[in-house]
């Protein structure tokens, strides 16, 4: 009996071993604590605990799969070490006051599948070396102090389904890559400062359910390509400068109805004909 006794001691021993994680890792979560003023998070870590037990850790395998961390009051920086997580599937940081920037070395987190630091106080640009996460499905940005330009090669992301960079301060063109996003669902840039037109090839975001791209400073010619994409179900494009025509069909799925802003700075909701094939509007 002793020695059953001994054994059982010894394996669960052996379990709690096996239930730590890497020291890089260890090290990098302790880092993120301490750069964001970990003692008077809303809910914290005790340090001296295995990680297994902090707040918003997930474990898989001994490895950090998940950090979920929304409205926890972290305030301070992302430190250059949470890159070190590199098992890392899920980063939610939402709805604290995170100021500075993303790291460039957020690239390094190859198995990356959700980001999510909206609502906080990020600025700088967005580095491109985000867009070296192959497995990323959801980027949140929303709802910061974003500036600069949507990285260039944004569509080398295949694997994206969901894009949201509202309430920035982003500008620049849409880039050309963005429309071979074959997988993405949701599009959300608006209320930033977006320029240029709206490619045709909109049209191959085929999955795409919902657009927005309400208050920026696009112009040109609303793409007709748009009525093509079977699977959108919510668009809102207002509060540009588009001109030109525009179907019947295509102003009902505008939530404001094509309501755009002239060359003197007035919104003015585009005339559409009653006719249901009709590509034809104006201005007046």
């Amino acid at each position: 009996m002793k020695n059953t006794y001994t054994l059982f001691l010894l394996f669960l021993f052996s379990l709690v071993m096996k239930a730590e994680v890497s020291v890089s890792e260890k090290n990098a979560l302790i880092k993120l604590y301490t750069t964001t003023n970990g003692a008077n998070w809303t809910s914290k870590w005790d340090l001296k605990t295995p990680v297994s037990s902090w707040h918003g850790i997930q474990l898989k395998d001994d490895k950090v799969v998940s950090i979920q961390l929304p409205n926890n009051n972290l305030v301070g920086v992302l430190p250059l070490e949470i890159s070190d997580l590199t098992n890392l599937k899920t980063l939610n940081l939402y709805k604290n006051s995170i100021s500075g920037t993303i790291p460039s070395s957020i690239g390094d987190m190859k198995s990356l599948e959700t980001l999510n630091l909206s609502f906080n106080k990020l600025s700088g640009t967005i580095p491109e070396s985000i867009t070296k996460i192959n497995s990323l499905k959801t980027l949140v940005l929303f709802m910061n102090e974003f500036s600069g330009i949507i990285p260039s090669q944004i569509g080398a992301l295949s694997n994206l389904e969901t894009l949201s960079l509202y309430n920035n301060e982003l500008e620049g063109q849409i880039p050309t890559s963005l429309y071979e996003l074959k997988n993405l669902k949701a599009l959300l840039l608006n209320s930033n400062k977006i320029s240029g037109t709206l490619s045709p090839n909109i049209s191959n975001l085929t999955s795409l359910q919902q657009l927005s791209l309400f208050d920026n400073k696009m112009n040109g010619q609303v793409p007709f390509d748009i009525e093509k994409m079977n699977n959108l179900k919510e668009m809102n494009i207002s509060y540009n400068q588009f001109s030109g025509l525009v179907s019947k069909d295509m102003a009902k799925l505008d939530v404001l109805n094509m309501t755009m802003i002239n060359e003197k700075g007035l919104a003015v909701a585009l005339r559409v004909k009653a006719d249901k094939n009709s590509a034809l509007a104006s201005e007046e």
